[in-house]
């Protein structure tokens, strides 16, 4: 054995692909497991981009020069920026092809007004304002949905590796690009009017990832309401409450504040008064103390504009903000 280890000295100085044994047997190395799934995460990027690499053919299409494969067509939905330094193609599970030029936009300027408002995020109610408005989410329709179940149905019947398993697969796939398309579209224009209208916007510190956790369990300690908990969780991804949260940090850099979210929705704004009764249901908060009736999604979104957070002794918190870009110091007069 000592002999044959003097023989294989070499092996030590060898790439690292191949890890020796202790009697001086080379081993082949793990390769790492590939997470990506087809049609997800599937896509390339180019960098050191040219500005005569991208021309415009006419009002609705435009080519961009990609190595190896010479000009492209994509649909011109808007300009370019002329900063851009790189663009990525994407392929997404809908089977459609997308191209980003990386770019960091302007942000939106505010009214100057020093307005503030607060924004309550719900499933019932996608976002609601301290002025009063109800925000929803366009989702699929009554049809949709029901094509979606449907097909859902056929996909689970289907057998693995079949032509028909593969349209289902792609019928599916473009139903759900399709929410995710109005879920978007409806984030972005929503973040960019309340970026323009206030000064001051404040929203609930939530930790979106911890509250979309699996309540599934392990085998020896299995889980309870599992089926509510995803029901519960799957609505709170479908109202895009991240998305709105981190599109308005963008737009309005500097302006959004992170408030503590204890008890914003069982404090009256009237009176400040705390209790769960006061929160009779869903969409009715009539105050226990006071008889101040409101929304409960308002009267929690009046709460968060105020920057109130309270305490579970019952005191007022200092509603701190967290993701804030340093401001500049006043000039001294």
């Amino acid at each position: 054995m000592a002999s044959r280890a003097r023989d294989n000295a070499w092996l030590g100085g060898a790439v690292p692909a191949a890890h020796p044994r202790a009697g001086g047997q080379p081993v082949a190395r793990r390769r790492q497991r590939d997470r990506r799934k087809a049609g997800r995460n599937e896509g390339f990027r180019i960098v050191h981009l040219k500005q005569r690499d991208v021309r415009r053919l006419n009002r609705h299409w435009g080519e961009v020069k990609i190595p190896k494969a010479g000009w492209v067509r994509f649909r011109w939905s808007r300009a370019v920026p002329g900063n851009a330094k790189s663009f990525r193609v994407t392929y997404d599970r809908a089977g459609r092809w997308h191209i980003a030029f990386a770019a960091i936009p302007a942000p939106v300027d505010g009214p100057g007004t020093g307005e503030a408002v607060g924004i309550d995020r719900g499933i019932a109610v996608s976002a609601a304002l301290s002025t009063g408005e109800m925000l929803r989410v366009p989702g699929l329709t009554a049809a949709e949905t029901a094509r979606l179940r449907r097909l859902q149905r056929i996909l689970a019947r289907a057998r693995r590796g079949s032509r028909r398993r593969r349209k289902v697969k792609q019928a599916v796939g473009r139903l759900k690009a399709r929410d995710a398309d109005r879920r978007k579209d409806w984030c972005e224009k929503t973040s960019t009017d309340i970026a323009r209208r206030f000064d001051v916007i404040r929203v609930e510190d939530l930790s979106i990832k911890s509250m979309t956790r699996s309540a599934r369990g392990t085998i020896g300690a299995p889980g309870r309401n599992v089926a509510a908990k995803t029901a519960l969780n799957r609505g709170i991804r479908r109202s895009g409450w991240g998305l709105l949260a981190r599109r308005l940090e963008d737009k309005a850099r500097g302006r959004v504040q992170r408030v503590n979210p204890a008890f914003t929705s069982q404090r009256c704004s009237a009176c400040g008064h705390v209790a769960s009764e006061s929160r009779e249901s869903q969409a009715l908060f009539r105050c226990v103390a006071c008889a101040y009736t409101d929304n409960a999604d308002v009267n929690a979104a009046k709460n968060i504009a105020a920057g109130h957070a309270v305490t579970a002794r019952g005191g007022l918190g200092i509603a701190r903000p967290v993701n804030r870009e340093p401001q500049p110091a006043p000039l001294a007069s």
